[in-house]
């Protein structure tokens, strides 16, 4: 294995097999660990995160063999980097617009940084510095961005919106470690999850996007939350740190799959593939990305087409 390094791009080939399947986990069977390896071990750090696919298919994520950086997964056997983060800058939650320019949530500098997919070149699309460290984001069909932004140290987070412009503007303070975020299938509710505390609340989105109403929807009895993507039928994928598993909900906040990992801890998903069902998780302490087939294609997939 080897990384050849230009002035603003690292690059990494990697030849690996050894795939297997995946099986769903359904409530009251034993967890049967299959999974498939997409990126194999210490490939990314292990601040691995924020996987994101363009609307040519394409997975991206943070941190590929060091941290600060945007690695680009080309195919099952190989993956480069894409982006260089300025300064100490580090890359967390990726989402791309309705413009096609990727979204990254820089958890150090209180930024959400805009590339330019055409050029790679970078611009800060919001700055706030009243964020503790933006976390993970997500983002409406009309380009409203919501990020969550935990204190770890604390145990506590914050809940933001930020306008198509680069407007931030606080939601909610005072939170558990606010985390997973995810708008519905239907752009009618945005979910929040909070990591340490084990919940998931669903707020409305009003006309003008703004969350309002909170309730709760999920409480989970163990391990920690993370990452969050929806699929087409509005159900919500949750990734489940230290469970190796990641679960799904329904839009009515009921429990109907469960897909297990090889992993244990799992940061982040999301839909890709040729029809949408395929799964990308990253790993945190593997650097690796595992994937598995769904039931149906991803929300973020639909968006694109």
């Amino acid at each position: 294995m080897r990384i050849a390094i230009t002035a603003r791009v690292i690059v990494r080939t990697l030849a690996f097999a050894g795939l297997v399947g995946w099986l769903p986990v359904c409530a009251g069977e034993s967890p049967t660990r299959h999974s498939q390896d997409m990126i194999t071990d210490g490939v990314f750090t292990q601040g691995i995160e924020g996987p994101a696919v363009d609307k040519d298919g394409i997975l991206y994520a943070v941190n590929f063999a060091e941290q600060g950086t945007i690695g680009r997964i080309m195919g099952e056997n190989q993956a480069d980097g894409f982006v260089i983060l300025p300064g100490d800058s580090v890359g967390n939650g990726i989402r791309f617009n309705s413009r096609g320019q990727m979204l990254i949530a820089d958890y150090v500098n209180h930024n959400i940084w805009a590339v330019d997919m055409s050029d790679r070149s970078l611009s800060v699309y919001a700055h706030e510095p009243a964020m503790n460290q933006p976390n993970d984001i997500a983002i409406s069909a009309d380009d409203i961005v919501y990020a969550s932004d935990p204190d770890w140290a604390s145990g506590t987070g914050q809940l933001w919106m930020i306008t198509p412009e680069g407007d931030s503007e606080l939601i909610e303070s005072g939170m558990g470690t606010t985390n997973g975020i995810e708008v519905s299938a239907d752009e009618q509710y945005l979910y929040v999850n909070e990591s340490v505390q084990r919940r998931v609340w669903r707020y409305t989105l009003s006309k003008s996007g703004r969350p309002v109403d909170k309730t709760l929807f999920y409480q989970f009895e163990d391990h920690g939350l993370d990452g969050m993507r929806s699929d087409s039928l509005g159900n919500l994928y949750i990734a489940r740190y230290g469970a190796g598993s990641i679960v799904v909900l329904s839009p009515e906040g009921k429990k109907i799959d469960e897909y297990r990992l090889k992993g244990q801890h799992p940061t982040n998903l999301a839909f890709g593939g040729k029809d949408g069902r395929q799964v990308y998780v990253t790993m945190q302490k593997r650097g690796a990305i595992e994937t598995f087939e769904a039931r149906h294609p991803g929300r973020a997939f639909k968006l694109h087409q």
